[in-house]
């Protein structure tokens, strides 16, 4: 399973991606655990920690929105995770 890290969330996790190896029927939170776990360096200055970001944030599995975070995933599924955004 692949994650990919966007704005906040790639400057907290340290990774543009990661790739993550679980059992079968591993779901979404599952593998948002799995991402927790990893020890990681302090995010950048004003950046805030990676478990506040993913809190907050919105998900894409295989580029489709997946909001049920028991939704299982399977090994070549790429997680997407996008944290809020600000602008207009």
């Amino acid at each position: 399973m692949h994650v990919r890290y966007f704005a906040a969330a790639r400057a907290a996790a340290g990774f543009e991606e990661e790739k993550f190896d679980l059992p079968a029927g591993a779901t979404v939170a599952d593998l948002l655990d799995a991402v927790l776990a990893v020890p990681r360096e302090e995010p950048p200055a004003g950046t805030p920690p990676l478990a506040r970001i993913l809190s907050r944030s919105s998900f894409l599995l295989n580029e489709v929105a997946v909001r049920d975070r028991a939704t299982v995933v399977g090994a070549d599924d790429v997680l997407d995770v996008l944290p809020p955004f600000a602008g207009g």
